[in-house]
């Protein structure tokens, strides 16, 4: 089956157009990825803004005439943070529906967290034995999904995402170091909570999806232009992401914008995207961890088809 499925986030609006096969297996056709911070004052105001919608707007219409041209079977669009916090979220969502005529809907925590762990744990290209986690860091959240063998055990979102904490913190720039003291004990207070669970074993690996560790991969190989199939798989030391923040966070935005490997529109969200993967990396006791293409994306797909 041939579907379309799109993901709004809260940093980042993206598309994946695919054919997947009756056994799960996925060959993509389109894949589509604009920085549109539909979440941009949501921390603030608890409301979605009029300029962020109209950027989503935007890029939706674009993302229809591509479905359209690759003459999909079936189509779904999924909303995440910043549509499920805000007090407007549910009239974006019906206006989703009314302008596209997608099948649209918005995530829970739960129905999230289950979606990007089965498009991350699909087909892996090196299982690995005992428990894991895959780390979702979003713009308005971050997901937590521990499991073993495909099947999850535990899984948390809390309200860290990286459009969320920025705004929260970041008013200087560079950062100011007392600002990134505060956004790391900001995580470093979620995460501890969020995990303080009897139910939750220890793990021995991580998978980091979305554009924080893709992002992360991407400049430490310099990779110029940015290259899917060196970055899915790339195991990221704790340690790299540590250089990486050091010297990411000694520049101005402008400058960030340069680096090889990353994408101009992330360099505003890149460094607080660090600090959380940091500490989630600290709070699980890992030394590395798996970056991954497939994501929620891969997931939204493999529901869509039915498989």
């Amino acid at each position: 089956m041939r579907v379309g499925v799109v993901d709004i986030g809260t940093n980042s609006t993206r598309l994946l157009v695919c054919q997947v096969a009756p056994d799960g297996s996925v060959v993509e056709l389109d894949r589509r990825s604009e920085v549109t911070r539909l979440g941009e004052g949501v921390d603030g105001s608890g409301a979605l803004q009029p300029a962020p919608m109209e950027r989503v707007f935007r890029t939706l219409e674009a993302y229809r005439e591509a479905i359209d041209a690759r003459g999909v079977d079936r189509t779904s669009a999924v909303m995440t943070s910043a549509v499920r916090d805000a007090s407007n979220g549910r009239w974006f969502e019906e206006e989703v529906r009314r302008r596209f005529g997608w099948a649209a809907r918005t995530l829970s925590g739960d129905e999230e967290a289950a979606m990007t762990f089965r498009g991350a744990m699909s087909e892996r290209r090196s299982p690995s034995a005992g428990q894991g986690v895959v780390i979702d860091i979003g713009g308005g959240s971050t997901e937590f999904i521990v499991g073993q063998g495909g099947e999850m055990t535990f899984h948390v979102s809390l309200q860290i995402g990286v459009v969320r904490l920025g705004e929260r913190h970041i008013h200087t720039d560079p950062p100011d170091p007392a600002e990134l003291q505060a956004l790391a004990a900001d995580a470093r207070r979620a995460i501890v909570a969020g995990l303080a669970t009897p139910s939750r074993q220890p793990v021995h690996w991580a998978i980091a999806v979305a554009g924080t560790p893709t992002a992360a991969a991407a400049i430490e190989q310099e990779l110029d232009p940015y290259d899917p199939a060196r970055v899915h798989g790339y195991q990221l030391e704790l340690g790299t992401c540590e250089l990486l923040l050091a010297r990411l966070a000694a520049m101005t935005e402008r400058e960030r914008r340069s680096v090889v490997g990353l994408h101009p529109d992330r360099a505003p969200v890149i460094v607080p995207g660090l600090i959380i993967l940091i500490e989630s990396l600290r709070a699980f006791d890992l030394d590395r961890v798996e970056v991954s293409e497939h994501d929620i994306l891969r997931g939204a797909a493999l529901e869509a088809a039915g498989v």
